[in-house]
């Protein structure tokens, strides 16, 4: 089975990915309180991908 993989679309996207999901890992690790358990929303942010992400900062942070 030959799979071609074009990297020049690939990887900005995983780059992309990594960025999105570092920013908000950080942004909940400094976040005195979030919408429902940290562990949670870490979870949610890891195994969530691109989306976890942006779900994340759309409903889990809470505004001081």
């Amino acid at each position: 089975m030959d799979i071609n993989v074009n990297w020049g679309l690939l990887a900005p996207i995983i780059v992309l990915q990594f960025i999105l999901m570092l920013t908000a890992l950080v942004s909940l690790a400094r976040a005195e309180s979030v919408t429902g358990a940290k562990w949670i929303w870490a979870l949610v942010i890891i195994f969530g991908n691109i989306a976890g992400s942006i779900v994340y900062f759309i409903l889990g942070r809470k505004e001081n």
